[in-house]
């Protein structure tokens, strides 16, 4: 992988989205009768991160935007009625060069990553699953940080953890990161198996990489959450890691752990969250109705960064 200049915050990454030569990269949105994906996708455009592609109801688009005072008229506009030819035509515009980021419109995030997974005419990737990916600012130091896996794999394996955790460094890399130090989340940092089956799973993550299994990482597990982001916690347990208390990736247990996390962090913290679906060929941007505009604009940034840094 290129080694990339590092980026620091969520200033430096739209930074870093700004940075090309040419036309913005095209997102394709599947489907785009949805006022706040409307918004975003124009926001985007306004700030010269991306520029969207309109697939759905085009009667109904129009409709919506003209309620919210919204000038699509500038954009593509592909007029698809169903879920399934929304998004078929948004991976046929990826398979095809003529766009470069996917996001998640009118349509349930598990259509649009069926279509995206399809063999024939998807874009899976050969060896990898499909796993969401965070990146935001530490509330503790403000720190660029990075959490997984909140949306899509609901138990993982052990072995869907190791994929997970791959997937992660993977983003970290592209975003600069050098020797990523993963906390492998858990209740407590002793092993309780089969109490805590997380805690066992943690301990076997270690030794892989230990192992060399996740390259020049630091990986470190069982570990409690405020052992992971706190130094103060990590000196006064006695906790000697160059993990505890750095992390930069925090890999939870479960997505209902995955989920709580990411949503204290988004609304107790008031962090903005930028989001990407990773592990195909190409970044899915899976917005929640309940996400800030500033989350939506920096999933936008982050997956216009990793589709160009990755291509």
């Amino acid at each position: 992988m290129a080694d990339f200049k590092p980026i620091a915050s969520l200033l430096e990454l739209v930074e870093a989205a700004l940075d090309h030569d040419g036309p913005m990269p095209k997102v394709a949105i599947a489907r785009s009768a949805e006022g706040f994906v409307l918004r975003a996708g124009l926001d985007a455009h306004a700030r010269g991160v991306a520029e969207p592609i309109l697939i759905g109801d085009m009667d109904e688009t129009r409709r919506i935007a003209d309620e919210r005072g919204l000038d699509i008229s500038p954009f593509r506009q592909i007029h698809v009625t169903d879920d399934a030819g929304a998004v078929f035509e948004a991976v046929r515009l990826f398979r095809e060069g003529e766009a470069q980021l996917i996001m998640k419109g009118l349509v349930s995030t598990a259509t649009l990553l069926k279509a995206v997974l399809n063999k024939e005419t998807g874009v899976p990737h050969p060896s990898r699953i499909l796993s969401h990916v965070s990146v935001f600012e530490s509330p503790v130091d403000k720190r660029l940080m990075l959490m997984t896996d909140p949306g899509v794999n609901i138990a993982p394996t052990l072995q869907r953890k190791v994929d997970i955790l791959k997937n992660a460094l993977d983003v970290a890399r592209t975003l600069g990161l050098r020797e990523p130090r993963c906390a492998i989340l858990a209740a407590t940092e002793k092993i309780n198996y089969p109490a805590m089956p997380a805690t066992l799973d943690g301990d076997i993550l270690t030794k892989m990489a230990r192992q060399g299994e996740f390259g020049d990482a630091r990986v470190l597990g069982p570990l409690s959450l405020d052992l992971a982001v706190s130094r103060e916690v990590a000196a006064t347990k006695r906790f000697d890691s160059p993990v505890a208390g750095n992390a930069d990736i925090l890999v939870t247990p479960d997505i209902e752990a995955g989920n709580v996390l990411y949503k204290a962090l988004s609304t107790l913290c008031g962090c903005t969250m930028a989001a990407v679906v990773v592990g195909s060929r190409v970044p899915v941007v899976v917005p929640s109705r309940g996400d800030s505009d500033a989350s939506k604009f920096h999933s936008i940034a982050l997956a216009s960064v990793l589709a160009r840094r990755n291509a």
